[in-house]
């Protein structure tokens, strides 16, 4: 979604510069000491935005090989690793019917089968907790970032020009920007863009806070607003690392290879004892079904597991109405 950004202006100076929209923007101005009025910009800095030099500059919490597949090609992948694992052991299991003395080796197999079956049931209950519990911070974080966002807009609004309108106005793109991250698969080249964009926001709003103070040192309302724009950063950062942070595809292997050697021995025991496939077939769906679920919960807004960005939404819109704090 197109969307036309603040621009900043000196106070007292004339001069403004533009939040630049294309992800390669690499300078921005900040205040320096030199006069122009009370406040003025001097030479811009670099910053690492260019997004090769962000993923350059990264450091990745997982292979991201599973992370990135396509769902489809993902359940795939999983249906049938498990299901050549059963047609193995089936097929053993029925040599071994006709070549082998069945009673002799039907206890050994059945406790192989057991301890097998019981090794599954932990990796896959340590594999759905790991998920769980970063779906669940992850959306923690989400309303924390929104009650961040919707804080540092009341105390915007205490300031005095000309850094209220403008902080207030740069606020509402942030806003924007924070839903339309939670929108973007992490370390896709929109989610990077977001980041980007957001990251030299968050420069342009410590900068108008710091011209906040400076011109009126002894107010408690630019100090306020600066404790929770300093918040505002830190939670944003807590959100980006875990929307980045993912169970390692190692992990996962673990789990599918464990699960599909244990339906195999499964499948092999019943098929020694001459059983059909029924009872195989269906602990492979359901193994199947945590699996992807387990997967599912660890890729944001790659499968049909979503965390909503109901809060973000929610506080954009009270963004909209009139400030409820007059300007001093």
């Amino acid at each position: 979604m197109k969307r036309t950004y603040v621009r900043i202006v000196g106070a007292g100076c004339g001069e403004e510069s533009d939040i630049e929209k294309d992800p390669h923007y690499q300078r921005t101005p900040f205040f320096s000491s030199d006069t122009c009025g009370s406040r003025s910009l001097s030479t811009p800095t670099p910053l690492i935005n260019n997004l090769g030099d962000r993923a350059r500059h990264r450091e990745h919490y997982g292979d991201g090989v599973l992370f990135n597949a396509d769902t489809p090609v993902l359940i795939l992948i999983i249906s049938l690793i498990i299901a050549g694992f059963i047609a193995a052991g089936v097929l053993t299991g029925r040599r071994l019917r006709r070549r082998t003395d069945v009673a002799s080796h039907r206890e050994s197999l059945g406790v192989v089968q057991g301890a097998l079956l019981g090794l599954v049931g932990l990796l896959l209950a340590f594999g759905l907790t790991m998920a769980v519990g970063r779906y669940e911070s992850r959306r923690a974080l989400l309303v924390d970032e929104a009650n961040a966002i919707g804080t540092t807009h009341l105390r915007a609004q205490l300031l005095s020009e000309p850094e209220r309108s403008e902080s207030l106005e740069m606020l509402q793109n942030y806003a924007d920007l924070a839903i339309d991250m939670s929108k973007a698969p992490p370390d896709s080249p929109e989610f990077d863009r977001v980041a980007a964009e957001m990251d030299v926001m968050q420069r342009d709003l410590w900068r108008f806070a710091g011209s906040a103070i400076a011109a009126a040192p002894q107010d408690n309302a630019p100090r306020l607003y600066v404790e929770t724009l300093n918040e505002l950063i830190d939670r944003h950062t807590d959100r980006t690392a875990s929307l980045r942070n993912r169970v390692p595809d190692s992990v996962w292997i673990l789990q599918i290879l464990g699960s599909a050697i244990a339906l195999g021995a499964l499948a092999l025991y019943l098929a020694v004892l001459g059983r059909g496939l029924v009872t195989p077939l269906i602990a492979g769906v359901f193994v199947i079904l945590i699996l992807f679920n387990s997967f599912d919960l660890d890729r944001p807004r790659r499968g049909f597991i979503h965390i909503p960005a109901d809060p973000l939404i929610d506080v954009r819109a009270t963004m909209d109405l009139e400030p409820a704090a007059a300007a001093p």
